[in-house]
């Protein structure tokens, strides 16, 4: 019986391999090299393994490092475990063969169709350490982080278990009572605590939105220019996406394409043109909505900086039949990497927005809504805002005062009444794409203006953020795009 059990061990100890000078511990290393002679088959199906004390003199081990590692494999099923026996190798299944590159890279496991066009969509969040001239950027190096830290902190030491789990799924109350508050007296929007939603970001609450009123080949018509980021939350929900004209003259609203399902706005300040919706357009789209049917989605881009006149309610306070829905974000507010925003909901859509919330896990975190919370309470946000308006006026009119001296034959900038970002038209011969590319190699960063038609770009231009840079900052960006236009306008003549 001994001889017959001598005859069926077979045990390679040479394939063991031990790196003593690893950061790996010895017994993991153990493990894994077992686990492999097993699942490639070079110790076959009923093959003995050596004692623990004769495995231990041979590798030099403990005899305890070998038999955690033997008892780890008896666990996971790569070792039988017999009474006064050895360890023997179990019969695993077939493991089927190493896919080709190709496969393991995707190719051949085709996507969903909503998978593809996720995949498809633009992204363009800028680079670390570049201030000139990503559009929207803040310049979070004045936030009052120093207050920030002690409002987290304090909220962290006496938060309990509440701040600590995933409750409050539509947002934390004492978060939703700020903004409810800030918003009637800010924006003059009407709405109660319980109709907001706090979302992690507003790209969060429009892909959220998108999921929820539309279906594949519904209508949605949009702003052309307008924002990309909402037009790809629209892309992946299979909408049909018609263009809604904007220009420096305002929106075109003529009858909506039948069957329209939603209207995309920011009529506060239109982004990327930073234009003001008026009083008469705001009525009509309203009038027009009304009349078939449409739900509105309203974001209110930049409508806290406006740097003509004051700033204009927002649309959903003119709302009278519940059809716009009011998204919000404190990315530009405080600073993007927050990731909070929030969605003002018409009283149709509450019911049961939390399993929604739930169902995609774009719920934000607790800890950070109520030092949001506080910080919105005790008046930071208020001063905050005051000084970076201030700020940005100053910075906005050095933008345009340099931009006009070093590049006026070159850009026409276009005016504008609200936003933290500018639109620079090119002279005709130029191609913003090639323009911004060029730019990008250099260290600045801008959009070119033609990213944000889906159709054919009727103006050809840059969007530039200046609130992030100071005097110095604008002065060198500027000076690169000059450079870039320069050659590119001689490229062009040649």
């Amino acid at each position: 019986m001994k001889s017959a059990s001598r005859n069926r061990q077979v045990f390679p100890l040479d394939a063991l391999t031990i790196d003593r000078n690893s950061p790996e511990p010895l017994q993991r290393q153990l493990y894994r090299a077992i686990a492999h002679l097993i699942s490639s088959r070079v110790l076959p199906a009923g093959a003995e393994l050596p004692s623990t004390r004769a495995l231990s003199v041979d590798l030099g081990l403990g005899r305890n490092t070998i038999v955690a590692v033997y008892d780890q494999l008896i666990t996971e099923g790569y070792l039988l475990n017999r009474p006064g026996a050895r360890p023997t190798v179990v019969d695993l299944p077939a493991v089927s063969p190493r896919p080709s590159p190709a496969v393991i890279a995707g190719e051949g496991r085709p996507l969903s169709k909503r998978g593809r066009a996720l995949l498809d969509q633009r992204v363009h969040h800028g680079v670390p350490g570049r201030h000139a001239f990503h559009p929207g950027m803040p310049d979070a190096r004045s936030f009052p982080f120093g207050v920030w830290a002690k409002l987290l902190a304090r909220r962290a030491a006496f938060a309990g278990d509440r701040l600590f789990g995933t409750y409050d799924i539509n947002g934390l109350p004492a978060l939703r009572e700020a903004i409810a508050g800030y918003l009637a007296s800010a924006r003059g929007i009407r709405c109660r605590p319980d109709q907001i939603v706090v979302t992690t970001g507003a790209q969060a609450a429009f892909d959220l939105l998108a999921r929820l009123l539309l279906d594949p080949g519904d209508t949605v018509w949009m702003e052309e220019p307008g924002y990309y980021g909402a037009q790809a939350a629209f892309n992946v929900a299979g909408a049909h996406i018609l263009p809604l004209p904007v220009d420096n003259h305002g929106w075109r609203f003529a009858a909506p394409p039948p069957g329209t399902r939603l209207i995309y706005v920011t009529p506060a300040c239109q982004h990327p043109l930073g234009i003001t919706m008026p009083v008469e357009q705001r009525l009509s789209l309203l009038e027009v909505a009304e009349r078939f049917d449409s739900w509105i989605i309203e974001d209110d881009f930049d409508g806290e900086y406006r740097f003509v006149g004051r700033p204009v309610p927002a649309l959903q306070g003119m709302d009278n039949s519940g059809r716009v829905i009011y998204v919000g974000t404190f990315a530009k507010l405080l600073f993007p990497a927050l990731r909070l925003g929030f969605i003002v909901l018409p009283p149709a859509l509450q019911r049961g927005f939390a399993n929604a919330l739930s169902t995609t896990g774009q719920f934000a975190p607790l800890l950070l809504q109520a030092a949001l919370a506080d910080f919105i309470m005790e008046g930071h946000m208020t001063r905050h805002l005051k000084r970076m308006r201030r700020l940005y006026a100053g910075r906005r009119q050095a933008f345009l005062e340099i931009c006009a001296e070093r590049l006026g034959s070159d850009m026409e900038i276009l005016p504008c009444e609200a936003g933290i970002q500018l639109v620079g038209r090119l002279r005709v011969g130029l191609h913003d794409i090639q323009v911004a590319d060029a730019l990008a190699a250099r260290g600045v960063n801008v959009t070119p203006m033609s990213k944000y038609f889906r159709h054919q770009p009727t103006m050809r231009g840059l969007v530039m953020g200046y609130a992030a840079c100071d005097e110095a900052q604008t002065v060198a960006g500027i000076r690169q795009i000059r450079e870039v236009l320069q050659a590119h306008k001689a490229s062009s003549e040649d």
